[in-house]
């Protein structure tokens, strides 16, 4: 259902013609005016850069930790997670909506404003990382700081004029829809993990 609600924008995007939504974004792109100056814009830069080819290091370190103790397994699905799934799913995306971006973006962009791929990558990342790092009953102190993180990502897109609202809302949820999913497909191999990890024997 997550994976289902991009989907249907897209199409309505790609349809021509102004969606039902672009008046919400409309609003919200006029409510953020600000300075591109300033500590909020360096915060949001901030965020812009961790979102960008730099935020891939976050998964990868994530992920040579997790191999260094024999978690090979947990690394392979941060990384079809947090790395692979941005390029099979965002950037299809991307090409077939091509939508374009609001007027005067802060930072340097590329083409196809919809869906956020910052704010994908950021879901996917703050998931996995519930995932391999925390046992189940952990993971609800950890959904606190990965949830302001998400949101934070959310803002940054929209103050810096990157990307529309709906645009990050979509990026959440496709993100959301896309690591559940893996999740699922990746069961399997994780508890055998859990299982050789209690025997001492993870890298058979």
């Amino acid at each position: 259902m997550l994976l289902l609600v991009p989907l249907a924008a897209g199409l309505l995007l790609s349809g021509g013609g102004a969606p039902f939504f672009q008046e919400v974004d409309d609003r919200w792109a006029a409510w953020v005016v600000g300075s591109p100056h300033g500590a909020a814009a360096d915060f949001a830069t901030v965020l812009d850069r961790l979102g960008g080819p730099l935020g891939t290091v976050l998964p990868l370190v994530l992920i040579g930790c997790l191999c260094v103790y024999g978690r090979w397994r947990s690394g392979l699905f941060v990384f079809t997670a947090a790395i692979l799934a941005n390029m099979l799913v965002v950037l299809p995306l991307k090409q077939l909506v091509d939508r374009p971006r609001p007027p005067h973006p802060w930072v340097l962009v590329n083409d196809g404003s919809f869906p956020s791929g910052q704010v994908f990558s950021a879901v996917t990342l703050v998931i996995a990382a519930a995932v391999v790092l925390f046992p189940p009953r952990a993971r609800r102190w950890w959904w606190i700081p990965g949830g302001a993180y998400v949101l934070a990502m959310m803002w940054s897109r929209t103050w810096l004029h990157a990307q529309w609202l709906s645009d990050t809302f979509v990026g959440a949820l496709a993100g959301a829809g896309t690591c559940l999913l893996l999740w699922r497909l990746f069961a399997r191999l994780l508890d055998t993990e859990a299982e050789r990890a209690a025997t001492n024997s993870l890298w058979l």
